[in-house]
């Protein structure tokens, strides 16, 4: 016979891990790029210059972009994870340092010349339009979901376009530090999309779809090897 505890931990739903409301999900992104604006033209702008530079398959410009990078990660890792989400949310106390992480990770990636961006096939392309999607699909959504424009999450402030939008440049490089480097942006963006559906937000398929996304660009480039 089973104890009554375990018992009663089949009962439980995602929702009930759900530490704060929606409303006081999304108020945090209002303050946040209350506090931080204008600084969203230059992460924005930072951002499609990425792109550009992939497009153009650089040979020297791979350490730039890998410090571009490990630049915003860190700064959402510090200013939106660990001053603002964690007041609301204490595993994200734990989960803040992963982005810290991630900047040493693409700062050593760079600086050993582990990342060039050369590729040139069907996973390239569908990480492009995976990078476009999080720099311009995603400061778009607000109305679409009924909220307001303050709550817009942009990518180099909120972390989850700067999660898709780093994917989508990395699926574009190749290199030993490459698979390490997808992690934990893809495990973010899980995260993302399971607290998301906690909060019965429709909202939650994005993060999903783009991680799913990840994952089967990678399938189809070994596939085709």
């Amino acid at each position: 016979m089973e104890p009554a505890w375990m018992s009663e931990c089949w009962t439980y739903q995602l929702e009930d891990f759900l530490l704060f409301s929606p409303r006081v999900y999304w108020r945090m992104f209002e303050l946040a790029n209350a506090a931080f604006w204008p600084l969203h033209l230059l992460t924005l702008a930072a951002g499609l210059a990425i792109v550009l530079l992939v497009l153009r398959r650089p040979r020297r410009h791979g350490l730039w972009i890998a410090l571009v990078l490990a630049a915003l990660f860190a700064f959402v890792g510090w200013s939106l994870l660990w001053s603002r989400y964690a007041a609301i949310n204490w595993a994200i106390a734990y989960v803040a340092p992963a982005f810290g992480l991630q900047a040493l990770l693409l700062v050593i990636g760079g600086a050993r010349g582990g990342l060039a961006f050369d590729r040139r096939d069907l996973a390239e392309r569908l990480g492009l339009l995976i990078a476009v999607a999080g720099l311009v699909v995603y400061p778009l959504l607000p109305p679409l979901f009924g909220r307001p424009w303050a709550s817009a999450e942009v990518f180099g402030i909120a972390p989850d376009p700067t999660a898709i939008a780093a994917l989508g440049v990395l699926l574009a490089a190749s290199g030993g530090l490459v698979p390490l480097l997808l992690a934990i942006p893809l495990l973010w963006l899980l995260l993302s999309g399971l607290t998301l559906h906690a909060m019965g937000d429709p909202q939650a398929w994005l993060p999903l779809l783009a991680a799913a996304s990840t994952v089967a660009a990678l399938t189809l480039r070994r596939i085709a090897r």
